[in-house]
């Protein structure tokens, strides 16, 4: 079967296959549903699986499904991949959007990619992360220094496939007759993630003669529940007021400090370690002010914190 084909291999939830996949995700019932799709299997799956979610929940207030397809310009047919995620949405009675950004090939590409996706993506957008990428995200937080709470890494309202497994994509896709895309940056050693992918996890599972994943999502899924905790607590903290951070527990201050972050930058990504660090440093009076990173600064006047953002470039070439 081509790519999206044949309507009738739809995701049947009383297929036993599809029925245990179901039993490991965290999809919503009812409400909407906006997927990231880019064509590979993982993303199909997501796919498939949310209207597998649909259709057992159909005497309920059903579910409205949007699968989102982002073109980053970056291969020569990348366009084409957007026709078949497009046809397959409408095989399986989904809607469809396609978005272009252009992001040139050179330095920090993975997060560049990232940023210009949450810029075109909606709120609360799904991603077809599984147990393998959780796994591969917690040895990179580690690898750039992570506390406790960085070792949560994603959260299952917004990855519902975690509790599966990248050979269980493979597996579905097969099943629905889906021939996935190949993204060939996979495999391209230049990126830490791929190292870790196809050096690190292998080498920790030949010294421990065990399956790494597991074991990494269980502490990844340990470190959310201490997480949630400790983020409820945090919330009743000011975090624009440097005496009540400074008085606070360290791990409860970075936590707010990070709540402050996300809410004055529009959910940003979290700085790095170094990043949070001085960010503290000014909270606790060792500094006045700090850069974080992408153009923000953190600044104390008079005991109160603030965030402030970079300068629109017309107002930089107005004062030049």
């Amino acid at each position: 079967m081509t790519f999206g084909a044949d309507s009738s291999l739809r995701p049947d939830p009383a297929d036993p296959f599809i029925a245990g996949l179901l039993d490991r995700c965290t999809y919503a019932v009812t409400g909407t549903l906006d997927l990231a799709v880019s064509g590979g299997a993982d993303s199909l799956t997501l796919m498939a699986l949310a209207v597998a979610t649909r259709t057992a929940t159909d005497s309920q207030p059903g579910l409205e499904i949007t699968a989102h397809h982002v073109d980053h310009g970056l291969r020569p047919r990348s366009a084409t991949e957007a026709d078949h995620v497009r046809e397959l949405a409408l095989a399986w009675e989904i809607g469809f959007e396609a978005h272009r950004v252009d992001v040139g090939d050179g330095p920090n590409l993975e997060e560049r990619c990232r940023m210009a996706r949450r810029q075109v993506l909606p709120p609360n957008t799904l991603y077809g992360h599984t147990a393998d990428d959780l796994a591969e995200t917690v040895l990179l937080r580690i690898l750039r220094g992570t506390g406790p709470s960085g070792l949560a890494a994603m959260d299952p309202a917004t990855h519902p496939i975690l509790g599966i497994r990248r050979s269980d994509t493979l597996g579905l896709c097969r099943q629905l007759g889906i021939v996935p895309f190949s993204d060939p940056s996979n495999i391209e050693l230049r990126f830490t993630r791929n190292r870790v992918r196809h050096e690190l996890l292998p080498l920790m599972r030949d010294i421990a003669d065990r399956d790494p994943v597991p074991l990494l999502s269980r502490l990844a899924e340990q470190a959310g529940s201490q997480r949630e905790v400790l983020e409820v607590l945090a919330s009743e903290l000011d975090p624009t007021d440097s005496a009540a951070i400074r008085g606070a527990p360290d791990a409860l201050a970075r936590i707010a400090l990070v709540q402050f972050w996300q809410g004055e930058t529009g959910g940003l990504p979290v700085p790095d370690a170094g990043a949070m660090q001085r960010m503290f440093e000014v909270a606790s009076g060792s500094s006045v002010a700090t850069d974080v990173c992408r153009g923000w600064r953190l600044h104390r006047t008079k005991g109160q914190l603030r965030l402030v953002g970079p300068e629109p470039a017309g107002n930089v070439e107005a004062r030049e």
